[in-house]
């Protein structure tokens, strides 16, 4: 599954999370670890569901990049 990803600059670090995985968030001092950091809530997150027997939603958000007349 591939799952939408937003990574943010915060003050001092990145921050991420996964608009189709409420509550998967992730921080990092870096995109790099952010990245790491976000793969593996996104594993724990999905174990997590499926050891409580819910359903694992299906990944259904879309990210575009949008250029805007000046």
């Amino acid at each position: 599954m591939k799952y939408t990803v937003v990574i943010e600059k915060a003050e001092g670090n990145y921050s991420a999370y996964v608009p189709d995985l409420p509550g998967c968030v992730a921080t990092g001092a870096t995109i790099e670890e952010v990245e790491r950091e976000i793969r593996e809530a996104i594993a724990l997150h999905i174990d997590g569901l499926r050891e409580d027997g819910l359903a694992v939603p299906e990944p259904t958000s879309q990210v575009e990049d949008l250029e805007l007349a000046a």
